[in-house]
């Protein structure tokens, strides 16, 4: 039987080097598909790491594309020349065009997940839209790439629970572990070619998760505290973390949590003020329900008692919602 042991690897992130440090199968990762710090900078990679010397050291073939996108003719013409057999896609974040997928004799397999499971939750940033919105559970599938947006047929799935300690950092841990077990789990049908493919539930109607960027880190004082809390771990490292301003300083919370319902007798403070400054640096916010901790900010913020925090001019956005209440369209 033909063995399909042509494997490259496409991303360009700390989760990509995690893979290729702990993928265990008995094939060889033989070609890595990464782009430029100058490309990274560009595009603002959340967590972009230059992989073309750590990957180069351990005899893999590093080809860095000029366009992230792929479309160009250089890139194009450069990767199907490879003859590239499977391509796993992990840190990538990007669509990978129908000429380079044509060029390849199995396939593109990447990973995308929500917590309603696919076609529910395609889209940007499910993982973090997942925490805003407080869910308990998260379906990463194993999925062969077409060139549509997160609609390609499935070659497994892995369940892995989202814990109220969980964080974008914690959540690409676990999204992580479950692709590595996936592609190990799935590897010998795929390089044998006798795997099977499982439509999307063409029952349901897709949806969409939107776009975040770093400016949506905004944090909304209106909001219950158990909201904020939930938004602080979503947007934490290795994204831009959420941030306030403290009159026109901004201030970057990386750690917070809900310190208790009862609001020991700071019940009539303001949403958003500071009502209490230990000894540690660690403060507590006023919130509507209850009072915010804040572990971890900006090393050198300056937080004192009665520092009311706010959007210094600055509009919030509010992402529509659909009739459950949830944040994919």
């Amino acid at each position: 039987m033909k063995v399909y042991d042509e494997i490259a690897v496409f991303g360009c992130k700390a989760t990509t080097l995690f893979l290729l440090d702990n993928l265990d199968i008995p094939f060889k990762i033989r070609h890595l598909i990464t782009i430029s710090p100058e490309a990274g900078q560009k595009h603002d990679v959340a967590d972009y790491l230059d992989l073309k010397e750590i990957a180069g050291s351990r005899g893999i073939n590093v080809y860095q594309a000029k366009y992230y996108s792929l479309k160009s003719e250089a890139d194009q013409e450069y990767l199907n020349a490879l003859k590239i057999d499977i391509a796993f896609v992990v840190g990538w974040q990007r669509l990978v065009p129908a000429e380079v997928l044509a060029g390849l004799s199995i396939g593109a397999f990447g990973m995308h997940g929500s917590s309603m499971n696919l076609p529910l939750g395609r889209g940007r940033s499910p993982m973090n839209w997942s925490l805003i919105e407080g869910r308990k559970v998260f379906y990463t599938n194993l999925f062969r790439y077409d060139p549509g947006v997160d609609s390609g047929d499935i070659v497994d799935t892995f369940k892995f629970q989202v814990s109220n300690r969980d964080t974008a950092e914690t959540m690409h841990f676990k999204n992580t572990l479950a692709m590595k077990y996936l592609i190990e789990r799935n590897i010998d049908d795929l390089v044998h070619n006798k795997y099977r493919l499982t439509p999307q539930n063409d029952v349901l109607t897709p949806t969409y998760y939107p776009k975040r960027t770093p400016d949506d880190g905004l944090i909304d004082w209106d909001q219950d505290v158990h909201v904020i809390e939930r938004f602080v771990r979503a947007v934490t490292r290795p994204f831009g973390g959420a941030f306030t301003f403290a009159g026109n300083e901004i201030i970057t919370v990386w750690d917070a949590q809900v310190f208790d319902l009862n609001e020991f007798g700071y019940e009539n403070q303001p949403a958003g003020s500071v009502v209490a400054v230990f000894e540690s640096g660690k403060f507590l916010v006023k919130c509507f329900g209850g009072l915010l901790l804040i572990n971890a900010c900006d090393t050198d913020c300056n937080i004192v008692k009665g520092t009311q925090f706010g959007n210094n001019g600055l509009t919030i956005k509010h992402f529509d919602r659909n009739p459950l209440g949830f944040f994919d369209i």
